[in-house]
């Protein structure tokens, strides 16, 4: 491992933190080894990162679901932990959830989470047929974010209500 990648890793794990307050939050999803796993068999590209000689700098979490989980998950009716936990192994998706996406400061506003997202949703609709993008917002670059990717895959963006 590169001397820098450590401080990469570091600063990427604050800047979540930071973000989505996942500590004082426990519906949320935590990622940690077992969520890694589950998320790679549900499908592989749920999980993307762009790395430099110093170790990451964007990373993103996207994950296939059905219409069903997420018309509960927007409506409130269940948390996104649940979402991920109901999400089925071997199901036909056609829906994905734009989970999260950070991007180290110094590399912002080049589009690469954008691009991270786009690649890893065609990647998915290889295999299903994804009818619709949706989001919990965040932050307003988040929201900005998820529209710019449902514009550019052509597909309706839901939001979870606040």
């Amino acid at each position: 491992m590169q001397p820098g990648t450590q401080e990469n890793l570091a600063r990427m794990i604050r800047l979540a933190d930071e973000v989505f307050g996942m500590k004082q939050d426990p519906t949320q999803i935590s990622v940690n080894t077992k969520v890694i796993a589950r998320l790679r068999k549900i499908h592989p590209s749920t999980m993307t990162e762009k790395s430099t000689e110093d170790g990451p700098i964007a990373w993103i979490l996207v994950f296939p679901t059905t219409q069903n989980l997420m018309k509960q998950f927007i409506t409130k009716k269940i948390h996104e932990q649940e979402l991920l936990k109901r999400t089925s192994l071997r199901s036909e998706y056609d829906a994905v959830y734009l989970c999260s996406a950070l991007v180290l400061p110094e590399y912002r506003r080049k589009g690469l989470a954008k691009c991270l997202m786009c690649k890893a949703i065609k990647s998915i609709q290889k295999q299903h047929p994804i009818k619709f993008l949706f989001y919990w917002g965040f932050s307003a670059e988040g929201k900005k974010l998820a529209v710019s990717v449902a514009k550019n895959l052509s597909l309706p963006l839901c939001k979870r209500i606040d």
